[in-house]
Parts: structure tokens; sequence; C-alpha cells
């Protein structure tokens, strides 16, 4: 099996790298290292790709996943109330926006 075959991946495991993958290119990673990153992600939650039979199977850990969230919650509590204010409004701004422009690709 070549280096980088994924056939030994469960289907959920693919489906998982996919969604990872997605939310690193919404923040503007590029796609090869979105994908070089979600498959760590899944290998270091899962063990990587699973084998068939009885009693090989391991728990996942998701501590990696936890980390991150609780990174991201404390970098936001740093954060002065005009920044986070702020930031709120722009995200609201760019919602509207693209809301109106996911309606105007419809009609």
């Amino acid at each position: 099996m070549p280096r980088g075959d994924k056939s030994s991946y469960t289907d959920k495991q693919k489906r998982k790298a996919e969604h990872i993958e997605e939310g690193y290119e919404d923040r503007g990673v590029g796609h090869e290292e979105a994908e070089r990153r979600a498959w760590a992600t899944v290998n270091k939650e899962s063990g990587g790709g699973k084998k068939s039979g009885s009693g090989r199977g391991k728990k996942e850990s998701h501590a990696a996943s936890r980390k991150g969230g609780r990174k991201g919650g404390r970098a936001s509590a740093a954060r002065s109330k005009a920044a986070k204010s702020r930031s709120a409004k722009k995200a609201a701004k760019t919602r509207a926006r693209r809301k109106s422009a996911k309606k105007r690709k419809r009609a």
C-alpha cells in the first residue's frame, strides 16, 4: 500500500477528514495544507486507518479537539471588549452580505 493511500480508513474517518479540511479552508488555509492537517487530526484522534477483526479497535481520543476549543476560548477572553465588539459587528456584516449574495444567486 503506497504512502497516502486512504483505503484502510473507514467512511466515518473520511467524512471527518473532509469536514475538518473544509473548516481549515474556510479559515483561509490552502487546500493541500488543510488536507494534511485534517488527516493528521484524524490519525491523532483515532490512531490511523482501522483494520477489520474483533478486538482490534481502540477508543477515539478527542483530547486535541478539546484542547483547541479551550485555547480558542482563552484567546477570546484575553481580548478587549471593544475588539470583541468590532469583530462581532464585522461577522454580522459578512453574514448579511453572504446571505444577500446567496439570495441573488438563487433568483
